[in-house]
């Protein structure tokens, strides 16, 4: 099967990084992948000069894509792997969207860093802006300077008390099947027992995963959800953390930019985002 990869870019080391990722992680699969750069300003900032300055960043962005896809073909001389480039002049997060459905996009991967004088900040602004609003496409999240291990062990942080369906979980199981991955489904058990809601969508959710090898682990409720997720990421050295993002769940919490910095969300390993 033919994956279709988009790799947003603003030609940072932190872009090649999550690049080297992905090509690292579908070294094995037929892949085209698509460098986008986004070029746009504000036209009423700029009204005189904004016609020959967008020109100038045009022409600029494409030399440089030009440069990156070179780049990338010298270094990765994989026959599965084809490369494209995307020059928009819409906002990154209109350009993601319209190159998703343009192209029929499977993944975007990204680099993303902590804001300017906040480490705890896991997310940057554009892509708190992107995985918000992203509805029809998974996105992974690379942190900054992450050095590519193959996702062996993959943690599935669930409360259990939403069901989910056969597709949302689709994306998950493509990763298991990438490095034959084994999931680790987290539970932060704030009460003794699952409540007749809660083991019904277990109980689902095995169901969903039954051709997968997985494991179940509860936590006891001790710190914020966060600090426990990571603790979790660090004592089963997990590779790869995945979430649902769906209505009221702890992902769409983090994506609340007033609460990020309360949170403290920065895992350490590679984010995998899917959509309901």
């Amino acid at each position: 099967m033919l994956r279709k990869i988009l790799l947003p870019t603003d030609f940072s080391d932190n872009a090649w990084n999550a690049t080297v990722y992905a090509l690292k992680l579908l070294k094995d699969e037929f892949c085209t992948f698509y460098f986008l750069n986004s070029v746009s300003i504000d036209v009423p900032m700029f009204s005189n000069l904004s016609s020959k300055l967008i020109d100038n960043m045009k022409s600029d962005a494409m030399k440089e894509l030009l440069e990156l896809k070179s780049l990338a073909e010298t270094s990765d001389a994989n026959a599965n792997h084809n490369f494209q480039i995307i020059l928009s002049t819409e906002v990154l997060k209109d350009a993601i969207k319209k190159a998703i459905k343009e192209w029929d996009i499977d993944l975007v991967i990204m680099g993303t860093k902590g804001a300017t004088g906040a480490k705890e900040f896991f997310f940057g602004s554009n892509t708190v802006s992107i995985t918000k609003g992203l509805k029809d496409c998974p996105i992974l999240i690379v942190p900054e300077e992450y050095d590519f291990t193959e996702p062996h062990q993959i943690a599935f942080p669930t409360d259990y008390n939403r069901f989910y369906n056969d597709s949302e979980l689709e994306p998950l199981k493509e990763f298991v099947d990438l490095n034959n991955s084994k999931i680790r489904i987290v539970h932060i058990n704030e009460k003794k027992e699952l409540n007749d809601v809660q083991n019904y969508n277990l109980m689902m959710l095995q169901s969903h995963l039954n051709h997968c090898e997985y494991s179940l682990h509860w936590m006891p409720k001790y710190a914020k959800k966060a600090v426990e997720i990571n603790d979790f990421i660090e004592e089963l050295n997990i590779d790869l953390l995945a979430m649902i993002n769906y209505k009221h769940s702890f992902i769409e919490n983090i994506l609340n930019e007033p609460v990020i910095k309360k949170i403290g969300f920065h895992p350490t390993v590679p984010f995998l985002v899917i959509p309901e």
